[in-house]
C-alpha cells in the first residue's frame, strides 16, 4: 500500500483489545467498544505555521497511541479497516 496523509494527517490501524477482563470475563462481541488504541502506519509532513514555517509532527509510523472515541474518519485500504485523523486527535504515545 502507498498512502501518504496530508499535512499534519496520521495514518491508524486500530489495535484490538483483549477479549477477557482482568478477573477472566469474556466479553462478547455486541457489548465490546471500538479501540481507542491503534499503530502509526504513515505520517503526512506535518502542519505549517502562519509564516509558512513546517511544525514536525511528534509521532512516527510504529508508534502505538491513545486516540478519543471519536477521533478520525474510518477508511478502506486495500481491504483493510484505518483511521485517518489529525495529530491532535490524538491523545498520547505509549511507551
Amino acid at each position: 500500500m502507498a498512502f501518504k496523509p496530508l499535512h499534519d494527517r496520521v495514518l491508524v490501524r486500530r489495535v484490538e483489545s483483549d477479549e477477557k477482563t482482568k478477573g477472566g470475563l469474556i466479553i462478547p462481541d455486541t457489548a465490546k467498544e471500538k479501540p481507542a488504541e491503534g499503530e502509526v502506519v504513515s505520517v503526512g509532513d506535518g502542519a505549517r505555521k502562519e509564516s509558512g514555517e513546517l511544525i514536525a509532527p511528534s509521532v512516527k509510523s510504529g508508534d502505538r497511541v491513545l486516540f478519543g472515541k471519536w477521533s478520525g474518519t474510518e477508511v478502506s485500504l486495500d481491504g483493510e479497516e484505518f483511521l485517518i485523523m489529525k495529530e491532535s486527535d490524538i491523545l498520547g504515545v505509549i511507551a
